[in-house]
């Protein structure tokens, strides 16, 4: 088609996401097989690359902004852009659950963090005793200095001893069949208590001017 020469991409093959350090393609392809095109950088330079008019461009390419051009009977046409983003990946999954505390009374907020290492492209799920009704808020951090790591927080306001049970953080890995599951156990009491528990008897003698000690342990 001399009046469409490339074939329009859809909006998500416009935004590529790629691992660091693995080659992708650019899907600028033609409607003419034999036409002569040369891939374009964000500063409009020419970028060198192997080209197929059925996939694209395909190489190693920096992140950045990225159209192509040919010229059909004199006339110059530009591929819409396309936006390449990369991502660090690693191919483990490194994974940590953290709670505050594991204990918790009435009306108080639960809040359990997991923590995925290294990785940019993760999908997490949350599993916990109030996920049917919604309960928990989901809160995600993406920090990247000084090292990379995601870091999602649950929160559970006013629990109640329905609340108590298995919160578990399941992440995987959105390119490789990779996952991990981590599990903390929450405990919610009704009320605070204190336990006593004394190491003597009821009834206790000592010599004169002997020194006794009464020891309790408390909870």
């Amino acid at each position: 088609d001399p009046d469409m020469p490339f074939v329009p991409s859809i909006p998500e093959d416009q935004f590529i996401l790629v691992e660091e350090g693995d080659s992708t393609i650019i899907p600028c392809r033609t409607s003419d097989p034999n036409a002569e095109v040369t891939l374009m950088n964000t500063l409009g330079k020419a970028v060198l690359a192997a080209y197929d008019s059925k996939q694209g461009f395909t190489g190693n390419f920096p992140a950045g902004s990225y159209s192509c051009k040919t010229t059909v009977k004199g006339l110059e046409f530009r591929s819409e852009e396309f936006l390449i983003y990369i991502l660090r990946a690693t191919p483990q999954l490194p994974v940590e659950i953290e709670a505050v505390k594991t204990v918790y009374k009435t009306g108080e907020t639960i809040v359990v963090t997991c923590v995925v290492f290294d990785n940019e492209v993760v999908n997490l799920q949350w599993n916990y005793p109030g996920k049917v009704k919604k309960k928990g808020v989901i809160n995600l951090d993406d920090i990247k200095v000084p090292s990379q790591k995601l870091v999602y927080t649950l929160t559970v306001p006013e629990a109640s001893v329905k609340d108590t049970g298995d919160y578990e953080c399941t992440a995987r890995h959105a390119t490789k069949e990779v996952k991990e599951n981590k599990k903390v156990v929450i405990t919610v009491h009704d009320k605070g208590f204190v336990h006593l528990e004394p190491r003597f008897s009821s009834l206790e003698t000592v010599d004169l001017h002997e020194v006794k000690n009464f020891v309790v342990d408390v909870q």
